[in-house]
């Protein structure tokens, strides 16, 4: 599980619309790099939302997001369509970024146990570095939480 301070591990993933997006590609800048559990449920559409009504703020400061979750390029692109959503979604099927990242975690709902993505965001400076995190995210209040840090890099 990296901490703030580290290299963010590297990866190359499928995005919507296709192609591949790696985190190389955006040497020298900053990256917000949030994980989810699945398209089209209510609190992840609610925060992909929310990244996208950002997303100019976020570019006039320099960073680019990229929303990452198990679900395949085709459920994205769905996704990206009924929302209108205007940032990058990668596709980690295999969910090695997941584990690379400490969000592929136990969950409990409801009594039952299960495997899932754990609601998280990493901030990650031009150079590679994680420079913050957010795990066990709330969306009320998270995106501008996010920007703030950002802005202040």
């Amino acid at each position: 599980m990296p901490e703030i301070g580290e290299k963010a591990p590297m990866f190359t993933l499928p995005r919507d619309g296709g192609g591949t997006v790696s985190l190389s590609d955006y040497a020298g800048r900053t990256v917000v790099l949030y994980f989810y559990p699945r398209d089209n449920t209510p609190g992840c559409t609610k925060e992909s939302i929310g990244f996208s009504e950002k997303a100019a703020e976020f570019e006039a400061a320099g960073a680019v997001i990229i929303g990452v979750s198990k679900d395949s390029v085709a459920s994205h692109d769905k996704f990206v369509a009924k929302h209108n959503l205007g940032v990058t979604l990668v596709s980690d099927e295999s969910g090695t970024l997941c584990e690379d990242m400490g969000v592929w975690v136990e969950k409990n709902m409801y009594g039952k146990k299960f495997m899932g993505i754990e609601r998280a965001t990493f901030l990650i400076d031009g150079h590679g570095v994680i420079r913050e995190i957010w795990r066990k995210v709330k969306v009320p209040g998270h995106v501008d939480a996010v920007l703030d840090a950002v802005k202040a890099l």
